[in-house]
């Protein structure tokens, strides 16, 4: 099964269970990280951003659309912050490169030069 170029999901295609009630509980706590660290990271940037929209995704940490719509999943709410911010910076990064060529990396790397060890980490 081939991925969308701008989404993150979890290696074995699937994310640690939660339930709706858990979404209810974080999905404002998520609303808000995302909020923050977006505006944090975008001065580097400078990327318009479009719509952010917390979701209850089972199989993706992020997205981020053609119109410049950033989805994340209420779990990053419940990363440790340094892999929330990996999650956010990538999805970020899709405003500049909608893919992941070497450029998008290089983007990424700006904000999370241990990209990698992030990206194991959290698919790990």
């Amino acid at each position: 099964m081939r991925r969308a170029p701008c989404s993150l999901a979890c290696e074995n295609g699937q994310m640690p269970r939660r339930s709706r009630r858990d979404y209810a509980k974080y999905k404002e706590a998520a609303r808000a990280l995302a909020h923050a660290r977006l505006a944090h990271f975008n001065q580097a940037y400078g990327f318009a951003i479009g719509r952010v929209a917390i979701r209850n995704q089972k199989t993706r940490w992020g997205s981020c659309s053609k119109r410049g719509n950033l989805n994340f999943s209420y779990r990053i709410a419940l990363l440790p912050p340094v892999l929330a911010d990996y999650v956010i910076v990538h999805e970020l990064c899709h405003l500049g490169e909608f893919n992941h060529s070497p450029a998008f990396w290089a983007l990424v790397a700006r904000a999370c030069p241990d990209h990698r060890a992030l990206r194991r980490a959290l698919r790990g």
